[in-house]
This record gives structure tokens, sequence and C-alpha cells, in this order.
């Protein structure tokens, strides 16, 4: 699928990643395009994969976490020096969903090869596995494999949208499932829900959640359950995929508005009431 993953700006630099060998990440000059450094390889058929790349901190260090078809790397990011690799080889380089962290734990979802939840050391940079789903297969999961959009970790908790269309929660110090919503992605009335999904967009103590029908629904997402506030439609599904028609754009907000498009047409609807 291409380029997918947007690059980075970290001060002057923009990280960015490329693919090939020893250039999977590089990292530019801002203001002169001038290459600054170089890491890892990613020469496969997929190479560098999709997710973004991402700056957490861990241990008192700014760590550039890399997640890339065969691992989960932290660099540093003023030097490109690998700090820490763990393997995960990824199917068809599906590495979507942002990496995602919440204290000591950095969490990664592939569609294919389910969850990977690691432990990041306090005292130096480095990392440890917690644990990994254990699905059978995409279809018969046991946690979470996300296609594309990126979950949140929240009070100990983890919410994302699973490989046909199931929103759930899941402990993130386990991965044991908590509860499981077909009702927010439409996958409770598709015919075939594989790949079916919401882009979830955290606002204090709520979610939007924009389904692949064109729908954007505001909903509270806790331990004890889904809670639907509302749900509005602001634009027709006009892809297909899996034989049902779809959008999946990631929609923008700002100005109290939500601004979405399909292949058609680009909205803005107010939030402001």
């Amino acid at each position: 699928w291409g380029f997918a993953s947007h690059p980075l700006v970290d001060g002057n630099k923009l990280i960015c990643f490329v693919g090939g060998a020893e250039t999977a990440v590089v990292a530019f000059d801002l203001a002169t395009g001038k290459e600054l450094w170089r890491a890892l390889s990613a020469s496969g058929p997929h190479g560098p994969g999709y997710s973004p790349p991402v700056i957490y901190e861990a241990a008192g260090v700014r760590q550039l976490i890399a997640w890339l078809p065969d691992a989960v790397n932290g660099l540093d990011p003023d030097t490109g020096k690998v700090l820490w690799s763990k393997p995960f080889a990824v199917k068809e380089g599906l590495t979507a969903p942002m990496a995602r962290q919440s204290g000591n734990l950095l969490f990664v979802t592939a569609f294919y090869d389910g969850p990977l939840m690691l432990k990041l050391n306090g005292d130096k940079p480095g990392a440890t596995e917690l644990w990994r789903g254990k699905g059978k297969n995409e279809r018969q999961t046991d946690g979470l494999h996300s296609i594309m959009p990126t979950p949140f970790i929240v009070d100990g908790h983890i919410f994302g949208v699973c490989s046909y269309g199931q929103l759930r929660c899941l402990k993130a110090d386990s991965g044991q499932r908590v509860w499981e919503n077909l009702t927010a992605t439409g996958a409770d009335k598709a015919r075939n829900a594989r790949w079916a999904n919401a882009f979830l967009v955290q606002h204090q103590d709520r979610f939007f959640i924009a389904n692949e029908q064109g729908e954007l629904i505001l909903a509270k997402l806790t331990s004890q359950g889904y809670e639907e506030l509302s749900r509005t439609h602001l634009l027709e599904p006009t892809g297909q995929a899996g034989g049902r028609q779809i959008v999946w754009s990631h929609p923008a907000f700002a100005h109290r508005c939500v601004f979405a498009r399909n292949d058609k047409e680009i909205v803005c609807v107010s939030l402001a009431e």
C-alpha cells in the first residue's frame, strides 16, 4: 500500500520510515533536507510497514519507537542509535496502528498476529515481553487484532477494534478480555465483517468513534462497558471492502468541528452543541 506512515517532526529533525538496507529509519534536517542519521534495515516486500514513528519517554530517556515488520525497536532520536529491539514478526507487514504507551507499558497490535505488550525498563532503556495474544487466527482471536485504528489505554484497560469489528476492552496488565461490542462498528449487521473498522478519538471522559458507515458516535468506554451517548450520520460510505460499502478515512477535529471525507466529498459538522 505504499508509504502510509506520516513523518515525525522532532526539533530540527524530520524523522521518516523509508525502508531498505540500513535505511529503515532516516532523520533529515528539517530546514535543508540533509540526512542526519540512518538506522536499521527493512528490505522485505513491505518495507518499513505502515505504523508511524513516535517518541515516548521511559527510564528518563526520550526514545523513538520504530515498529517495523520484524521487530519493535527503541532508538535515540538524536543519533539513531538502537537502544533495544524486541522481535515481533508481522505477516504482510501490517504494522498499521501506532505503538501506544501507558506508563511503563508499550502496546502494539496487528491484524494477523494480534497484540504484544512490552514492559519498558525503569532504570535504563530496554523492554521485556509482558504478554502477547494467543488467538488461533485472525478470526478466532483472544485479544485485539487491529488492522488500522490505534487503540487507547485508559485506567489500566485497552480499548480498540479487533479484526472483525469487535470493539473490545482488555486488561492492560494481562490481555484478558473484559467486554466486547459489535454495534459501534456495525459488525452486528454486516454479512462479512472482516476488516470492519472504526477510529477512536479520546475527548475528556468520552470517545468520538467514526465508523465505516460514515457515522460519528459519542460514547463512554470504561471497564464497565460501552455506553453510547449519541450517533449521527456524517456522510455516505463510497468505498468497498469485504462486499460492503465503507469509508476508511480518519476524521479531523478542530475549532469544535469534525471534518470527514469519502472519495466524493468532504463535510464539516459542528460539535458545538
